[in-house]
Order: C-alpha cells, then sequence, then structure tokens
C-alpha cells in the first residue's frame, strides 16, 4: 500500500479542531446539495464540552492556511455519544476544502481482522504538525461499532481519519480515532491498542443532510410550478338584480268616488 500517495491525497480535508479545553482532529465528510454549508467529522468527545457550555471552537486548515472562529451560533453540531462521534456544520468559505470529501467506507462493509490502515492528526507533542500513524485491525466490536488497532494514537489525534485503500476504490475513510488504550499489566506504560470509531454516524448525518435538500428542491419546484401557471380569469361579479318596478296605485273611478 502506498501510503504517501494515500495521505497526499487525504490531507486537504483534514483541519485541527481547537476548543478551550484542548484539541484534536477532524476531517470534511459532507456538502449539502447547494454547498452553503459543509460538514466536518470528529470524535465526539473533541467538542462535547464546547457544545454542553456554548464555548467557541476554532478549526484550523492548514494546508490552506484558512480558519474559522465559530461561536455557539455559527455552527451546529450533530452528535452521537454512544459512538463518540459528531459532525459540525458549518459555512462554507470560511475554509478552502476541496471539491469533493474522502469517501466513506459503506456501512455494510466491515475491514477484516489484519489490514493495514492509517490515520492522520495533530499530536499533541507536534500541535501544529499533521502526522502520520500506522497500523493492523486486530478485532472488531460489535458493542461499540469501532476496530482495535495494534498501533498508537496519543493526545490530540482523536478525531482523526483512519485510511483504507484498494486499487479498486481508492482511497477510504473507514473510521475516526476514538481513544487509546494503554497496557499497564506490569504497572507501565505498554504497547496497547487504539480504538477507531466506525464511520456510521456520518452516514446518518449525510442521509439526513439528503432528506434536507430533497425537501428544499420540492419546495422549490413548487413554488416555480406556482409561477409559471397563468392565473385563472376571475369569475365576473354576480348579476345585481334589478329593483321591482312598484304598481301604481289604482286610480279611483268616478263611480268608486262617489260611493
Amino acid at each position: 500500500m502506498n501510503w504517501d500517495e494515500i495521505v497526499k491525497r487525504v490531507i486537504p480535508v483534514v483541519v485541527k479542531i481547537e476548543t478551550p479545553s484542548g484539541h484534536g482532529t477532524g476531517f470534511l465528510c459532507l456538502y449539502n446539495e447547494t454547498r452553503t454549508f459543509c460538514g466536518i467529522a470528529t470524535a465526539y468527545h473533541v467538542v462535547k464540552h464546547a457544545e454542553q457550555w456554548q464555548e467557541p471552537i476554532r478549526i484550523t486548515h492548514y494546508p490552506s492556511g484558512t480558519n474559522a472562529f465559530l461561536r455557539e451560533s455559527d455552527r451546529i453540531i450533530f452528535p452521537d455519544p454512544d459512538r463518540d462521534s459528531a459532525v459540525l456544520l458549518i459555512g462554507t468559505g470560511q475554509l478552502k476544502f476541496p471539491d469533493t470529501p474522502i469517501q466513506l467506507l459503506p456501512t455494510d462493509h466491515r475491514l477484516p481482522i489484519g489490514m493495514d490502515v492509517g490515520w492522520l492528526g495533530y499530536p499533541s507533542i507536534a500541535a501544529a504538525t499533521l502526522c502520520f500513524f500506522s497500523g493492523n485491525v486486530s478485532a472488531w466490536q460489535d458493542s461499540r461499532s469501532a476496530y482495535l488497532i495494534d498501533g498508537v494514537a496519543i493526545n490530540g489525534v482523536s478525531g482523526g481519519p483512519v485510511l483504507y485503500s484498494t486499487s479498486a476504490d481508492g482511497a477510504q475513510i473507514v473510521g475516526a480515532i476514538s481513544a487509546y488504550r494503554a497496557n499497564r499489566a506490569t504497572g507501565e506504560a505498554l504497547p496497547g491498542l487504539s480504538i477507531a470509531q466506525d464511520v456510521s454516524h456520518f452516514h446518518d448525518i449525510i442521509t439526513q443532510i439528503g432528506t434536507w435538500d430533497e425537501a428544499n428542491r420540492q419546495k422549490k419546484a413548487l413554488a416555480q410550478q406556482k409561477a409559471t401557471e397563468p392565473e385563472s380569469p376571475s369569475s365576473p361579479p354576480a348579476p345585481v338584480p334589478e329593483p321591482a318596478t312598484p304598481v301604481p296605485a289604482a286610480t279611483p273611478t268616478t263611480e268608486q268616488s262617489r260611493t
């Protein structure tokens, strides 16, 4: 697997996410149909405190040198605490992303054990430097819909895209780094396992945004249809009935006058 080519393609969609309590990593996962906003995927714990306390979030896109400072009113967060996943919707134009997000692994696909994967992130020890890591899929956990990976993921990399590639499908994002579990069986930090949450929540949000787009499309089509329909002629007012001609009283005859 040529990781250099894969990483080169994925780097333009990766961002650093900073909050008052720390930082993590995220990546572009969607655009709406009219491209008025985009979605950035990450691990929920990266933005949890900022969401709960309505704190600002700064997103930096180092490849283009652009950043977005988002107050609580500048973004919409779709969280899934159970799957430690979140999508931030923000207006387009603030960050110079590529026109097309990297494809997500379909929800009905699962990587086999032993498969090579890699991931990207901004580790705390080099907070302004995007770093690459790699390992092998060690196991799949149904209970959390996540992969266990034989490889180190350190602070700051949470939310970073986990990558996989084939000659047929090219580079795909199969998950987002959620945590690292060190092995402390002997009291020392031994090699542990990284946890990569799958992309199911991101697919759910993409579907939801597609539903919004379809509703807006139908609304616009209906408005255009009404605008182009000829106006039906208004019905003429009902005729006002003529007042009845009064019948004059009979003039008494001479004989009647005399009576």
